[in-house]
């Protein structure tokens, strides 16, 4: 069953909308349900370095101290309320409406004082609305401590539904926290300073609770804010994954071409960096095929020619030897002979070619003497000399051993002399050189005094049936494959090699191997 997939327009388009859907929750999440608690604690933070700031300035031997504590007050929208320990007022600056801290009964300020000594120096109070919990509690234990033996305190007595609590009633209008904002949230924080060579109290108030018109407001906004982001990611997602998706879509319209057999299509996207590089490799890769596809042709023509040539002798020669009295000679004979050993050659070397490229070709390695292994390749030639008049000459500076497949290294070395006489110049003649490097490697040297070959098209004298000047013809020696398989054959043994060639200069072809060291 086929599986339908989601185009990459459209993912793209999806992706953006989540993305943006996740953005929008996440305003959502952080203005309006987690507003009251990230503005609680940065304003706790906030509150904490205000008081350190109004700690240095009260130690500071500054002129001007109510001034600067005035305008840091405002600045943050706090109060400071510092008084010494009779409860008189140093210094005040009150910026929250409605929260005198001035005044605040002399028993709740040494309350806080006692409280901040016993912790280090320092204590936070926090309202939860209303009248603080120690506020009530410093009240309660100011009162009771009053109060006659046997009496109880008010704090203790039940209050009927709908009856004002007398403690609460007695608090000053200076107890409560942003009066007429009951549920609004607030800390205090109480210090111990010494101020002039004496021990005071100073107690910094912040709100924790944003107001809710502010709530509101950011409520509203989002709403707007949420309406423009979908309409401008939908139109956004559109035009991006249009834009996206059309280079794709017209490279994978050339890519259908290709599949249909038109090589010479090529890929144009250059919108985006990934999307050249994927023009680029496929139009790499059907020129490539393009020229695949020509070898191929030219492959099939050359074998065909090959294949063809000697069937055609060989019958030739038949017909002549049956059907003419006198024809029956040794020499008609051994042109069949030969022409048939050339097509058993063909054939050969075509499944020696298809099992080196298949990698089922082991190679059998052994030591064994390279120099005289070709010493006796000439041994096949002498025919070739007697009758053609080649002549090929080797040099060497001494006898070397190598570890390698003797029969195989012996097949490439004939192939490269086959090579040489089919290429040579007028002169026939072929060199065959063998130099010790010093790097421990043997260095074999086959040069033809032919016409050369040009710098690129040097790549590809080791594909099959590749031909130089395109005309085919038929080789002296050989069957035109010579050069893969030693290609193929070289590669199997790591070995080294490569050709040097210069037009009108003929040509030099090499491989390299590593010596047996005794």
């Amino acid at each position: 069953m086929k599986h339908e997939k989601i185009s990459i327009k459209w993912k793209i388009f999806l992706y953006l909308l989540a993305f943006v859907g996740i953005l929008l929750v996440l305003l959502w999440l952080i203005q309006i349900y987690y507003l009251d608690t990230l503005y609680k604690k940065i304003r706790t933070n906030e509150t904490e370095v205000f008081t350190s700031e109004i700690i240095g300035v009260l130690e500071s031997d500054s002129a001007n101290i109510e001034e600067q504590i005035d305008a840091l007050a405002a600045q943050k929208n706090m109060i400071v309320y510092v008084a010494d320990t009779e409860g008189n007022v140093i210094y005040s600056a009150e910026y929250i409406p409605n929260s005198r801290l001035d005044s605040m009964p002399k028993e709740l300020l040494l309350r806080f004082y006692e409280q901040a000594k016993a912790n280090g120096g320092s204590a936070k109070v926090e309202f939860e609305g209303g009248i603080s919990k120690a506020f009530m509690d410093a009240a309660h234990d100011s009162m009771e401590a009053d109060m006659p033996a046997g009496e109880e305190s008010p704090m203790q007595t039940d209050i009927p539904a709908g009856e004002e609590n007398p403690m609460e009633a007695d608090v000053p209008a200076g107890f409560l926290q942003n009066h007429g904002q009951e549920r609004a949230e607030s800390v205090i924080y109480a210090n111990v300073v010494e101020i002039g060579g004496e021990d005071c109290i100073l107690l910094v108030n912040a709100q924790l609770t944003p107001v809710d018109a502010t709530v509101n407001t950011l409520r509203v906004e989002l709403v707007w804010i949420t309406v423009v982001m979908i309409i401008l990611s939908l139109v956004i997602a559109l035009l991006i994954s249009r834009q996206v998706s059309k280079s794709l879509i017209r490279i994978n319209a050339s890519a259908k071409e290709m599949a249909g057999g038109d090589l010479t299509v090529r890929f144009e996207g250059k919108d985006y960096r990934e999307v050249a590089e994927l023009s680029d490799t496929l139009n790499m890769t059907a020129r490539e095929l393009e020229k695949n596809e020509r070898l191929r042709r030219e492959l099939i023509a050359n074998v065909s020619h090959d294949l063809r040539t000697p069937l055609t002798m060989i019958i030739a020669y038949a017909e002549v030897m049956r059907d003419l009295p006198g024809e029956n000679t040794p020499e008609n004979v051994q042109v069949v002979i030969d022409e048939a050993e050339r097509l058993t050659n063909l054939v050969n070397d075509m499944l020696d070619i298809s099992k080196l490229q298949a990698g089922v070709l082991e190679k059998h390695a052994s030591v064994y003497n390279l120099t005289e292994s070709i010493e006796s390749v000439f041994e096949r030639y002498n025919k070739l000399k007697e009758q053609e008049g080649y002549t090929i000459n080797f040099s060497y500076d001494r006898k070397v051993m190598v570890e390698a497949d003797e029969d195989k290294i012996f097949q490439v070395i004939y192939n490269l002399v086959n090579n040489a006489i089919n290429y040579t110049g007028e002169d026939r003649q072929v060199w065959i050189r063998q130099r010790v490097k010093d790097d421990g490697y043997v260095r074999i040297e086959v040069t033809d005094s032919g016409e050369g070959i040009e710098p690129e098209v040097l790549p590809y004298v080791w594909d099959r049936y590749y031909k130089v000047d395109k005309t085919h013809k038929r080789a002296v020696m050989g069957t035109g494959l010579g050069l893969s398989i030693v290609k193929n054959i070289l590669e199997l043994h790591s070995a080294r090699y490569g050709v040097d060639s210069e037009p009108g200069k003929g040509s030099t072809f090499w491989f390299e191997l590593k010596m047996d060291q005794p």
